[in-house]
């Protein structure tokens, strides 16, 4: 019987343990998904903040209110881009490669190393 769709390869190599392809994928996509869910709240955040301050009417406190939540919105993003750049350059400095730190692979029984 011929797969329709193909086959699936088990992350586990022949000692049980997890392969690059496996736990580290596993994780970069939880890392991802938490970064991509920080952008789009900071995102909802901004909308909200910018239709608080217009919503405010002049109020003084309203007013600095919506200030402070679209501040607050922007120093998130931007200490999520600065994670990203930052882990690229201690990467970079230590390893000698960008992705290092980024991109993590773990070697185990049975898999070739670095």
């Amino acid at each position: 019987m011929s797969a329709i769709f193909g086959t699936i390869t088990p992350p586990y190599n022949g000692y049980g343990g997890l392969t690059q392809n496996g736990l580290t994928a596993f994780v970069t996509n939880i890392i991802k998904t938490l970064i991509v869910l920080g952008g789009v709240f900071a995102f909802v955040n901004l909308i909200i903040a910018g239709w608080q301050y217009l919503a405010s009417n002049g109020d003084p406190k309203a007013t600095a209110a919506a200030w402070s939540r679209i501040y607050m919105s922007i120093i998130g993003l931007v200490i999520m881009v600065a994670s990203f750049i930052i882990a690229a350059i201690m990467g970079k400095l230590l390893f000698g490669d960008y992705m290092y730190i980024l991109q993590p692979r773990i070697y185990g029984p049975g898999s070739a190393g670095p």
